[in-house]
């Protein structure tokens, strides 16, 4: 009797491990297939936010006025000891001096195109007075403008007071170029004076010019950007000699597609960057040239692009290191709001006519399609279809499927 107890103590351990291990067994089976089952995917969240929407272009700096001194006469080229980055002062420094030929080897050809070239210079200066006119009426409109948005206070969208600022800052330094044309246009009529003059004048009178030499002065305040004709020669008039203007009045241009040119206005904000700075450089747009121009790309292919023209906004000094002819990446915003729902692009997938994105929810993929409006290279604008705090699959494959369960990758 107490042997059969003894052996039912034994084999009772065996009878409970029977079933413990069948247990973990099918425990272990569940765990696997749940594992193997689940497919690992990259996670994005919808989320809002202020959005804005570029184009972005490589451009280049170029100085906004720039001048070229041509020779008033015919005559012999003294050496010009000028170089490039030389200072120069408005009717102050000697760029170029001519000795002209003697009066008895004139022919009435030349005194003619003396006398046209005079008649020319008086009408160009006419024409930079008008256009300086018709310039400072619009920016007495724009100021009026402004200052009738300002007096409105918070009843005006911030927006179009921001424009109106734009507007008139842009009428500003329009007028400022107009006075600098008016002002070289009659500097030059005057040289084109003192040219004729010289040609009329007899041997006596050419003392007064030194020893018969012709001096031409400096147009403008600036620097010598580039020495054309730097040898002693004979030069016609007309002939280029140096190249003039002011480093620090830089402006940038950009080419870009045509098709992204029509959306870009006069007044667009501009975020410059990679220009060599620690910080961003900001800036407006002044200008887009209505003509555009065919452009081969590096991959061979035809393009229409199309200048734009932008104005710095900071002042000379946080940008005293750039130059003439520099590169700068630009980002043209054509688009900004706030508060706005987004999906990354990367869950972004066509299906027929529509964008759609895989969803997850609770773990099972469900296919959305959605309707998006704005859209740059990291996030597109959601109209329809998704809520805030979503989670959507990103860069899906075409292994994925609606139904299926996943998880995020770790």
């Amino acid at each position: 009797m107490n042997t059969n107890k003894k052996t039912a103590r034994k084999k009772l351990p065996w009878r409970l491990l029977l079933p413990a291990t069948v247990m973990l067994g099918l425990v272990g089976w569940l765990a696997s297939s749940w594992m193997f089952s689940t497919t690992l995917v990259s996670v994005g969240k919808i989320h809002r936010g202020s959005m804005q929407v570029s184009v972005e272009e490589d451009g280049k700096t170029r100085i906004r006025e720039r001048y070229v001194v041509s020779s008033p006469l015919m005559g012999k080229l003294v050496r010009i000891e000028l170089q490039a980055g030389d200072a120069v002062v408005a009717r102050e420094s000697i760029v170029a001096t001519i000795q002209p030929p003697a009066p008895a080897m004139l022919d009435p050809r030349q005194l003619a195109q003396a006398e046209s070239a005079a008649q020319a210079a008086r009408l160009a200066v006419d024409q930079a007075k008008f256009k300086e006119h018709e310039q400072r009426e619009q920016q007495s409109l724009a100021e009026k403008t402004l200052d009738r948005l300002q007096r409105l206070g918070s009843t005006v969208a911030q927006q179009d007071l921001e424009s109106a600022e734009t507007d008139y800052r842009s009428y500003v330094a329009t007028v400022s170029a107009a006075c600098l044309a008016t002002q070289i246009a009659d500097f030059q009529w005057q040289q084109a004076q003192a040219a004729l003059l010289h040609l009329r004048s007899d041997e006596a009178t050419r003392t007064n010019y030194g020893s018969g030499l012709f001096q031409v002065q400096s147009p403008v305040s600036g620097k010598v950007l580039r020495v054309m004709q730097e040898s002693s020669s004979v030069v016609q008039a007309g002939t280029p000699l140096l190249e003039l203007g002011n480093p620090a009045d830089l402006e940038i241009e950009v080419d870009v597609l045509s098709s992204q040119a029509v959306r870009i206005a006069v007044g667009n904000q501009v975020i410059i960057e990679h220009w060599g700075g620690d910080v961003p450089l900001h800036g407006v747009v002044r200008r887009v040239e209505p003509a555009g121009f065919t452009k081969i790309s590096a991959l061979g292919v035809e393009e229409q692009r199309v200048n734009v023209i932008i104005d710095f906004v900071e002042p000379f000094a946080q940008r005293a290191t750039l130059g003439d002819a520099y590169r700068v990446e630009a980002s043209i915003v054509v688009w900004s709001a706030e508060d706005v729902l987004q999906v990354p692009t990367g869950a972004l997938f066509r299906t027929q006519d529509q964008w759609s994105v895989f969803a997850i929810v609770n773990g099972i993929l469900q296919l959305r399609e959605i309707q998006i409006g704005q859209r740059n290279r990291h996030s597109a604008q959601v109209l329809r279809g998704l809520n805030e705090n979503e989670n959507v699959v990103l860069h899906p494959t075409d292994q994925l499927q609606p139904g299926i369960r996943v998880r995020e990758q770790p």
